[in-house]
């Protein structure tokens, strides 16, 4: 009979000799672990660890565990955490390594908003796999040399004399091609950008593919999960429109991680890990409270809300702060430098209605340095087309050459007609016609930050009290036409991508 105390001594013997042993153990035993131990071969940046990550870990973990049985999965994974959370590093890149060393059977379908992002997770695998590293530790795990591309490589097992055909990755991005290829793990990470949420017609794109065709995909749809890990940005977005439609809501684990908790405190799933909060702050490292206030001036209300918050809700009645615009009486000592004007132009919103309906404006905008932004001057009326067309020419007379004039396009023949007309009234004049994309929320809301910190300034006039109090009741005031014409001045001036040229 074996004594126990003596096979326990050859194994720290061997731990001793070859500490490449523990470290595997180690290794297979704990995701996280692995993460942490595998990190400098992926990043040269420091691993700071944080609770959340290893959250994140073992929740993956135990879903691996269980298709590694091949048992009925019990739910799918539905995670919520801010950009520059490590949240790509651990679901996309490490995890199927990590599922390959202790099953080398498993295939994984992955999924992006776009190929390039797709492709990119799979190529850091691949590099991994391949560093001396790794292969020190795994010496048995290679990459099939005649499937390996980034799209679509597959693992083999070194045992002895002979190689044993392991598992494989195929990378794709959302409404890209899956036809052939099935997944014991299903990994969907960030399927929308900002962009895209913006569309109704690519969130439904999106959340049709993902509901419709990817769940195809499975290699036994009692066993495998979905994992769904991103940032909110819509509330119709894929985990909105996951978690309102699905049957049964115990076949959803949802794990949701706002980057702050002085404002999201309730958006906490589940509700206890509250308590792992530090300073109100998911994480202070990488997410101080610096971070998020240039994030919040980035991203505008509506996108920190969203991608930091995890509460894609757009702002209500307030959203800019009307009494952080700065009044001035004359302009004449701020635009006297010419070298501190970055910029001036005069966007139309346009409307064709004479009598009643929304109104025709123009505002004409600088940005100074500082940056600052300054209104001068706001045109808005009722107006036939041929009215308003002559008003339009008018007043790019009166603003002089140096001043783009910019105009929106309205969707439609109708729409680009009346844009072709405007660019041919304007002929002398540099200007353009932009197609809108999103709602006017979405495009007021970096405009709406720069008010919010006191860096809008609007000259006393007659137009300024009006002006104003449309701002202070948007999205819903009775009209809205001067917020979107401002809002289309600042994103020409600042090149905010929220309008398209033609």
């Amino acid at each position: 009979m074996y004594d126990i105390r003596d096979i326990k001594d050859q194994v720290v013997a061997k731990m001793v000799k070859d500490p490449r042993i523990a470290i595997r153990a180690l290794c297979n035993r704990d995701f996280y672990y692995f993460l942490r131990y595998f990190w400098p071969v992926y990043s040269s940046d420091p691993f700071h660890e944080n609770w959340h990550i290893e959250l994140v870990c073992n929740e993956l973990q135990r879903l691996a565990e269980r298709v590694g049985q091949r048992l009925p999965a019990k739910y799918d994974l539905v995670i919520n955490v801010p950009p520059g959370s490590t949240k790509t590093a651990s679901c996309s890149i490490m995890f199927p390594i990590w599922c390959w060393t202790r099953w080398y059977w498993m295939r994984f379908i992955t999924v992006s908003y776009s190929a390039i992002l797709s492709l990119e997770s799979a190529e850091y695998s691949r590099d991994i796999i391949r560093s001396a590293e790794f292969q020190s530790v795994y010496p048995e795990i290679e990459i099939k040399q005649d499937k390996d591309t980034k799209s679509n490589f597959r693992i083999m097992i070194k045992d002895k004399d002979k190689k044993i055909l392991g598992g494989n990755r195929f990378s794709t991005s959302v409404d890209g091609t899956v036809t052939g290829f099935h997944g014991h793990i299903l990994l969907v990470d960030d399927p929308l950008n900002p962009q895209q949420a913006a569309s109704d017609n690519e969130l439904k794109a999106c959340n049709q593919w993902l509901s419709q065709t990817l769940p195809t995909r499975k290699t036994d749809k009692a066993v495998t999960p979905t994992v769904l890990i991103q940032q909110r940005l819509h509330q119709n977005d894929p985990t909105g429109y996951k978690l309102r439609n699905v049957k049964n809501a115990k076949s959803i684990k949802h794990i949701c991680l706002p980057g702050e908790i002085r404002n999201f405190r309730e958006l906490v799933q589940p509700p206890e890990l509250v308590e792992k909060y530090k300073d109100d702050l998911l994480d202070p490292v990488r997410l101080s409270w610096p971070v998020l206030d240039k994030l919040k001036e980035d991203l505008g209300q509506y996108g920190y809300s969203g991608q930091v918050g995890q509460k894609p809700v757009p702002p209500g009645g307030g959203m800019f702060q009307v009494d952080r615009f700065v009044i001035v009486d004359s302009v004449e000592h701020l635009l006297q430098d010419p070298s501190q004007i970055l910029g001036v132009v005069r966007f139309w919103d346009k409307a064709s209605t004479q009598d009643g309906g929304d109104y025709t404006v123009g505002v004409k905008m600088y940005k100074l340095a500082g940056p600052r932004f300054l209104i001068t001057d706001v045109k808005r009326g009722q107006w036939a087309s041929h009215t308003r067309e002559s008003i339009i020419r008018a007043t790019a007379e009166a603003d002089g050459t140096n001043v783009i004039v910019y105009h929106e396009q309205e969707p439609g023949s109708g729409g680009k007609e009346s844009a072709e007309a405007t660019v041919k009234n304007l002929a002398g004049f540099v200007s353009e016609a932009l197609r809108s994309t999103g709602d006017k929320v979405f495009r007021a809301d970096p405009y709406s930050v720069q008010v919010n910190i006191g860096n809008v300034m609007l000259l006393q006039a007659a137009w300024t009290q009006e002006f104003i109090e449309e701002h202070r009741f948007f999205p819903y005031s009775t009209y809205d036409d001067q917020v979107d014409a401002a809002s289309g001045a600042f994103s020409r001036l600042t090149f905010a991508k929220v309008v398209e040229a033609w």
